[in-house]
Parts: structure tokens; C-alpha cells; sequence
């Protein structure tokens, strides 16, 4: 670990970026199933940049040398990108860098490698086969999941090897190991920041993100992955009206979820805030139209899986399948379903400034459980999946954020809302944040 990067992204400006690389690509050689690989001399080479840079007296990014890591779904100029797979392997290079790449190499990141992920993206559990599943650092004395499929991402950060990790959310990613590891996840409105060059998991959800270690920073990284700096007020917590919705969100949670997310709620009620209970019945709705992956993944899967399905994750190839049986018909009335359903929902929220809800219900199983049991991986899967899925599902944007007592598993507080309303979604986040942590 690089005890300085438990710092924000502001707070380590005085450090030697040269340094702080060094160090965490040392660490990052010697932590297992984190990363899929690293790129020390462009690293290093980003840090003394930024050491000259500052030195010369050249106003730099915040983010100029800072370790960074990205997902393993996203391209990389010169290399195949695998996702966690071994099927691609022998597929041609990627001809440049993917558009989220290239403005974290403008801002002058110090990008220390890609990391692991559930394979293709599919899972919210993190494990994977081929190249290991990364131990959620939470915990010290059992090897617990780290949440996907933003898995390695996660780690990185959580681990202080890197002040940002760059992902994926199509139903979650982000949010789901930002909770489980204790960090803190944004999930922006998804046509703010270019999935190209990433490799789809569905093309009509996917978003490309960061996990870091606090609100301000998530707003820096994206700032410059949406290439579109979002001006956050100060918004005081009093006076915010902020709903929690009673319908599906808040069923079968884990005890000790369900006892950190009323605390907060207790905390925030006494600061000032307005929580209102709120049924949003149309979340019963879910569910039932949350089904763009399995058709859109198995799109861009069929003709891999005709010709090497037996080496996929079996769990990963058994989801795409679910694709197969989709016809045209179905899935244009799903859009228009969904279209509709976005209505009624942002609708409903008109009167509120945000939903919050526990980000998932369940503190992170211990690995070997869901390893062992295809039963217990699915059930844990769509649990996971529940609660973020349904912001991606409304086209709108999150943020997860701590909300556990110190030393104890972490647990997740989603503060969401629709379309474009991001501004909103990380101011009320940010108070939230500084009256959990004043507490």
C-alpha cells in the first residue's frame, strides 16, 4: 500500500509525483489478481513530468502524476484488450487510445496499469477464473468478494495504490465495489462520457467512470473524462428533502446494512435534512424491464461463443445466453417501455432533491461461498445488481458513498437522481459525505 494515497487527490500536491508512482508500482507488482498489467516507464515518465512541470513554476492538472488505473475493457493504443478474458487473446490491437485514456494522458495521469475484472463485465460479484479474484481489503481476516465487475478498479484505490480507478457501470460496476470496499463510486448521466473504445457489456446502459477516495475527487476525474468541468454548489444539508424509497430498495437487507443506513439516516435527519419515506411503486417495475444485457451482449457474443464458449467463465457464458431468445419485436417495445417508465419516474421525483437508499443490501460475502455454490453466486449476483441497476435503468446518475462505522464492514449510501442532473446528484452527495464524516 501507499500510505499517502489514502490522502485526496488536493492533499498531495506537495508530494514528488515521481514518488508516489514509484512507490505504488511497487506495491502494485507484489498484490495479487489486482491488475492484468502495468505500464511503469510511461508511468514514471508521467511523474517526473509533472516533478518538472511544477518545479519550471507551470500551473498543472491536479491529477498530473497521480497514480490512475483503468479497467480492462477499455483500449489501450499498441495492446489487445482482453476484459478479464482469455478468448480474446490473438485479437488484433487497438489502434489508439480509447477517448477517456487520451484525456487522462492529456491531464497528465500517471496511468500504473489496467486491473482485473469480472470477465466481459457480466457480474457484480467480482470473481474471476483466469486471472484471479482480487481480495476486498476491508476485511483482514477472511478473503471476502470485492464487488464487480469493476473488481481490480476498486482494489486500487481502496488499497491506496491509485487516487482514482477508472471503470464501467452498466448495472452498477462502479457503485457496487465503491460500497463493498469502502470508497466512494459516481456513476454519471452515461452520454456524458464516451464509451468508445470500451469494450460493451449493452450498449444502450454502459457508463465509463471513476472510483475515489472521497466526493471532490470523483468531480476532478470527471471532469476530465467527460471533458465538461461541472460547477458543484455548496449545497447546505438542511432544508434538502431527500427520499427514500419504499418500494423493492429496501427489502432483504443484511442486518448490519440495514443498521448503518438508518444511522445515517438519523445523522442526516438531525443536521437538518428532510428524509421523506416514499413509496415510488413503479420501481416494482424493475425488474421486469431491466433486460438490455442479455440481448445487446449476446449481440457482440454470438459468434465467440459458437466457437469458444468453453472458455468463458461458465457463469459469464450461461448470462449472455440468456440473450439468445430476445426477437426484434420484444426488444423495440422494451425501449419504448423503458421511455415511458423514465417518465413516470422522473415524474415522481420532481418534489424530491434526491433518492438515497443503501447502495446494496449486503455486506460482501467471503469469496470461497460463492466460489463453491453456483446457487449462492446467482443470489448474491442479483442483489448486488438490485438496487444500482435501476438508476442505470433510468438513465440517471449516482453516487455511492460510506456510510459504516469505523472498522466494521463498509456499507454503501447511494444518493441518485435522473438524466443530467449530476450537479445536483454530487453537491447533495458532497453535503451528505461532510455530515457523515463530521459526525
Amino acid at each position: 500500500m501507499n500510505p499517502l494515497i489514502s490522502k485526496s487527490i488536493p492533499s498531495l500536491a506537495r508530494y514528488s509525483r515521481f514518488s508516489l508512482v514509484d512507490v505504488s508500482l511497487e506495491e502494485a507488482e507484489k498484490t495479487a489478481s489486482v491488475f492484468t498489467k502495468l505500464y511503469p516507464d510511461a508511468a514514471r515518465a508521467a511523474g517526473e513530468h509533472a516533478d518538472a512541470m511544477r518545479a519550471a513554476g507551470v500551473e498543472i492538472s491536479p491529477l498530473a502524476g497521480l497514480p490512475v488505473s483503468i479497467k480492462d475493457l477499455i483500449d489501450v493504443a499498441g495492446e489487445t484488450t482482453l476484459a478479464g478474458s482469455t478468448v480474446l487473446r490473438g485479437s488484433p490491437a487497438a489502434k489508439s487510445d480509447a477517448p477517456v485514456v487520451k484525456r487522462l494522458r492529456i491531464a497528465g495521469a500517471a496511468i500504473i496499469g489496467k486491473t482485473n475484472m469480472t470477465e466481459f463485465a457480466f457480474s457484480g460479484v467480482g470473481l474471476n477464473p483466469h486471472y484471479g479474484t482480487p481480495v476486498n481489503p476491508a476485511d483482514k481476516f477472511e478473503a471476502r468478494i470485492p464487488g464487480g465487475s469493476s473488481s481490480g478498479a476498486a482494489v486500487s484505490v481502496a488499497t491506496g495504490l491509485c487516487v482514482a480507478g477508472i471503470g464501467s457501470d452498466t448495472g452498477g460496476s462502479i457503485r457496487i465495489p465503491a460500497a463493498l470496499c469502502g470508497i466512494v463510486g459516481f456513476k454519471p448521466t452515461a452520454r456524458r462520457v464516451p464509451t468508445a473504445g470500451a469494450l460493451p457489456l449493452s450498449t444502450t446502459l454502459d457508463t465509463i467512470c471513476a472510483m475515489t477516495r472521497s466526493v471532490d475527487d470523483c468531480i476532478l476525474v470527471d471532469s476530465i473524462i467527460a471533458d465538461n468541468p461541472l460547477a458543484i454548489p455548496d449545497l447546505p444539508l438542511a432544508g434538502l428533502r431527500l427520499a427514500v424509497p419504499q418500494t423493492v430498495m429496501l427489502d432483504a437487507l443484511d442486518p448490519h446494512v440495514a443498521a448503518s443506513f438508518a444511522a445515517a439516516l438519523s445523522r442526516l435527519s438531525a443536521a437538518g435534512a428532510k428524509i421523506v419515506d416514499a413509496p415510488f411503486g413503479m420501481l416494482a417495475e424493475a425488474a421486469d424491464l431491466n433486460k438490455f444485457s442479455g440481448p445487446e451482449s449476446f449481440a457482440w457474443h454470438r459468434t465467440l461463443l459458437a466457437h469458444h464458449e468453453a472458455e468463458y467463465d461458465f457463469r459469464v457464458a450461461k448470462r449472455i445466453k440468456t440473450g439468445a431468445t430476445m426477437t426484434a419485436a420484444d426488444y423495440i417495445d422494451l425501449h419504448r417501455r423503458r421511455r415511458e417508465w423514465i417518465l413516470r419516474m422522473e415524474e415522481a421525483l420532481g418534489p424530491f432533491d434526491s433518492l438515497i437508499m443503501p447502495t446494496v443490501p449486503l455486506v460482501a460475502p467471503p469469496i470461497a461461498e460463492l466460489e463453491a455454490s453456483e446457487e449462492a453466486f446467482f443470489k448474491a449476483n442479483g442483489l448486488l445488481l438490485r438496487n444500482p441497476s435501476t438508476i442505470n435503468l433510468l438513465d440517471g446518475c449516482a453516487v455511492s458513498i460510506p456510510c459504516h462505522a469505523q472498522g466494521s464492514l463498509p456499507v454503501g449510501l447511494m444518493v441518485a437522481g435522473p438524466a443530467m442532473a449530476d450537479r445536483k446528484v454530487l453537491a447533495v452527495a458532497r453535503a451528505i459525505e461532510q455530515s457523515l464524516q463530521a459526525a
